[in-house]
Formats: C-alpha cells, structure tokens, sequence
C-alpha cells in the first residue's frame, strides 16, 4: 500500500530526474501528470484511431505482430487483436519482480505514453498511474525477456494486472488482479487500437531493473570507501598516495574526488600520526594505495551508467511510434526504439564496476589477515593456531568475487534470433541488468566482512585512535557486531555487517564529512 503520509510527485514526461525515480522506488509519493500531457496525448491517439478506422495496413493497429506483420485483421477483431497480444506474451518465468522495480516500470511506461507517440488514450496512461497510486504490485515473474522488441513478456504480465486478469502481488502473495483492482475502485483497462503493443513495446522492465542495480550501486559504493579507509589506517597505511597533486596532474574527475574522500574520512587519525616516522616501509600494496585510481574509475563508470539510463527512463521506446503535429500533419513510422542496446551496454559497464569494487575490496582483506603485509596478528587472531580469526571469512569473500568474475561478463555480446528470425538480433539488456542485484549482495557480504576484518585490526591498535569519522564507523560496526579475542560464531555478524552495508546507514553516518561521492 501507498503510504498516507506520501509526497505528491508530479511527472514532466522527458524530464524525470534521478532523484524522483529514487522516489518513485521507494513508493512513498504518489504520482500525477503534467497538465500539458494532456492535449499531447490525446492528439496522437486521434491519429491511431482515424488508422483503425481506415483501409490501409499499420502494423499493430490492424495487423499481426512480429513475423505475422503481414496479416490482416478485421475492424471488429482489433480490440480482440489487443487483448490476445497481452494474454499470448504473459510466458514470463521465475521468481516475481521486486515490487520498487514494479512501480518504476509503472511509472516510465505512463511517462513514456504521455509523451504523444505511442498513439493511446489518456484512459491508459492513468490506469498506469491508479495502479501505482493504489499501492498496487502487478505480478511480473523475472525471466523471460531478451531485451528487444521491448521487455515483452514481463511487460505484458504488468499490463495483464490492469486487464484484470493478471495477478497482483500482496503482501508477498499471489492474488488475482480483479478483486485487487475493485478493491481500489479501478476499473479494469479495456484495450483499443494499438494499446496493448504500445504497452508491452518498449525497454521500461530492463530500464527498472538497471536502475535498481544503480541505486543500490550508490550506496554500496560509498560503504566501499569507507570500509577502504578503515583498513588502510588499521594496516597503518601511508595516506601520502591520497594527495590531490598526484590526482589533479591525472585528470580523471572520479579519482580527484574520491581521493578526497579518503582524505577526508582519514583526517586527525592519531594512528596514522604514529607511524609517519620510523616506519621502514616504503610503498603499500595496491590494495590500498591505489584506491582513488580505481574507485575513482568505477565512479566514473557509474555516472555513464547514470546518464544512458536516465535517457532511457524518458524515452519513448514502443513502435510504430505517433508524430502528431499541432497544425493537424501526422505520421506513424516504424523503428527500432525498443532495442535495448544502450541498457544491455550501461549494465555490463555497471557490472564491471560492481565487480570491481569487490575484488579491491577482497585483496584489502587478504592484506589483513596477512601477518607479513599489515603487521597486524596473523589472521586477526590473538591466539592464531589455537583461533582461526578471519581465515575462512576471507574464504567467502574470495568465493563472492570470484562468482562476480563470472557474472561480469558482458549479456550484451549475446543473442538469440527469436520470432522465426524476424527478431534477428537482440540486446539481452533484462537479464544484463537482472545480474546486478546478485552481484551487488555479493560485493556487499565482501564490504561487510573487511568492515569485520578492519575493525578488528583497530583491537590491536589501542589505545590509539583513528579519525572521529572512522571511530564512528567502528563503534557502529560494534553495535550489532563484538570483537573477536577468541573465534565465535561469525556467520551473524556477517549478516549484520551486510545489512549496515546494504541499508545506507553506514553512509549517512559519515555524510557530513564531506567528499563521499554520490551519482546525482
């Protein structure tokens, strides 16, 4: 359900920003349009409906679809012709779409429907927005789309709900959609000329799921600074390879400002003021030095990522797409917008970048627990031979970003011809952007754990004190999860770390220090 106390959102199609799709996720606002959607609306859907109502073949308005374009269809079968298209394409397979991915697909559709030139009514645009209203979560199981010819079949599982024939999901449960729609006073949606097409043509399941794997992204990605500079003074590393000469003669915007984020967390640390003379030492492993270098890539990876999705989430990508001019001139004209190459290529960057950002992170443990390297008791352990510290954590996080090497490589160099080889060539954007979500819980387990292993390394260091950012990081990690004199069972402190991780509060925690880096 729609929260009460939610915010009104008022949607400017083309013009939806980073921050209102975060809302929009959330589901605490509710959404209206644009008042000059209106006309722009209603305008296209005149052209559509003098279409059907003439002689002249128009794909999808009164012919079949894909390798059937060429089939005719009778003025009184058209609106059949739109409810079979929905009903044939609900193949969908797999585990349902997470709900805040439902509503963003809810919310691009209607928004790209408003921009006047998919062809259909107003009535459509705000079924799309009275199911989102309502707090309602279509039933939209996961697998089934490769990503061209839109997301066809999680699309038509999305729009079936708002036939009344789909299924809605409640409370985790699978409930048929008319009884949810009446529930809520919406009146199921009753299909004409195109509609149904106009609806399931179009990249918004591969766009939500992108955007998700961006928006968890952020968070994660900030842990991951932080959970750095936590090891990198627990190692009592050099803080000389964080100064801005050696980042601004570069160039690259990423490193520049991550690299004063690190400087920034690391700021008055006492421990690092103890070693600055006499430490033999000459250069850290690259685990640690070279982190602006590389998080500052992989942020600059993740603002392309950024930007090709937020181009996405407010286009118009169905077909044959409207051109309705204000002077009465028209033109319907078949493309290609629903390939979704550009999404299938942000999410493989994307993945890269997750990737990434946990295998640094997994050498940072390695360093750790590594005696000869950090200096610090092998394995974190005071009693090493008799405990095993943090030897198999190391252990797991090695697994997770192995198991990330491989789901990093890139959907998009795959395809499969589909419709009888009309559909020749596809992006395999869904699954692309589908992956994230796995490998951004994986590269979260790996942060949670060197967050352990780092706060671990300061019970050695004491009574020394780190920085007042990171001593807040450390007393939060301490909360949920103690130190470790001697072994104890750890998969729960693993799963709590993950949850810190995962749920922004680490991050919010040390916002104020200023230079951690967000995407918008």
């Amino acid at each position: 359900m729609t929260p009460s106390n939610a915010q009104s959102l008022t949607l400017t199609p083309g013009q939806i920003t980073l921050d209102q799709l975060r809302q929009i996720r959330n589901g605490n606002v509710t959404l209206s349009l644009h008042a000059s959607s209106a006309e722009i609306i209603r305008r296209a859907a005149a052209v559509v409906q003098k279409a059907a109502a003439g002689d002249a073949p128009v794909y999808g308005v009164n012919t079949g679809f894909g390798k059937l374009a060429s089939t005719r269809i009778s003025k009184e079968d058209l609106a059949t012709l739109q409810f079979n298209l929905i009903r044939s394409h609900c193949v969908g397979v797999g585990a349902p779409l997470q709900p805040g991915v439902v509503r963003m697909m809810l919310a691009t559709k209607a928004a790209s429907l408003a921009r006047g030139h998919s062809g259909v009514r107003e009535e459509v645009v705000q079924s799309l927005l009275a199911v989102f209203n309502a707090g309602l979560i279509p039933y939209v199981p996961a697998q089934g789309s490769v990503g061209a010819s839109g997301d066809l079949a999680p699309l038509a599982h999305m729009t079936l709900a708002l036939l009344g024939e789909g299924e809605m999901l409640v409370d985790g449960q699978r409930k048929p959609a008319l009884a949810e729609l009446q529930k809520h006073g919406i009146a199921p949606l009753v299909l004409q000329a195109k509609e149904g097409l106009a609806l399931i043509n179009g990249t918004q399941t591969s766009t939500a799921l992108a955007l998700e794997g961006l928006l968890r992204y952020e968070i994660v990605f900030a842990a991951a600074i932080i959970s750095g500079a936590l090891s990198l003074d627990a190692a009592r590393g050099s803080d000389g390879p964080f100064d801005a000469r050696i980042h601004a003669v570069r160039g690259q915007p990423g490193q520049i400002e991550t690299a004063a984020a690190y400087r920034q967390l690391l700021a008055g640390s006492a421990i690092r003021a103890s070693h600055q003379e006499g430490d033999e030492r000459v250069q850290d492993p690259y685990c640690l030095r070279c982190q602006p270098q590389v998080m500052g890539a992989c942020l600059d990876q993740s603002r392309y990522v950024r930007d090709v999705l937020l181009r996405e989430a407010n286009a118009v990508t169905d077909n044959p797409l409207v051109f309705a001019n204000a002077d009465g001139s028209s033109a319907m004209v078949s493309g290609g917008n629903f390939h979704a190459e550009p999404v299938a290529l942000a999410a493989d960057a994307l993945a890269c970048a997750i990737a990434e950002v946990g295998a640094i992170a997994e050498r940072r443990i390695a360093m750790l627990i590594d005696t000869s390297v950090s200096r610090l008791p092998a394995f974190l352990t005071a009693n090493a031979g008799l405990n095993s510290g943090f030897m198999i954590a190391h252990v797991t996080a090695a697994a997770l970003a192995s198991e990330n090497k491989s789901l990093a490589h890139p959907a998009s160099v795959d395809s499969l011809p589909t419709s009888a080889n009309q559909e020749d060539h596809v992006s395999m954007a869904t699954f692309g952007a589908r992956r994230l979500g796995q490998m951004l819980d994986n590269t979260a387990h790996i942060i949670g754990i060197e967050l352990l292993a780092a706060s671990q390394g300061f019970e050695f260091l004491r009574p020394l004190q780190s920085s007042a950012a990171l001593e807040q990081v450390h007393a939060l990690v301490r909360k949920t999860c103690p130190a470790m004199p001697t072994d104890h069972y750890m998969a729960p402190d693993i799963a709590h770390a993950f949850e810190l991780v995962g749920s922004g509060e680490l991050t919010a925690l040390v916002q104020d220090v200023g230079g951690l880096v967000v995407l918008s």
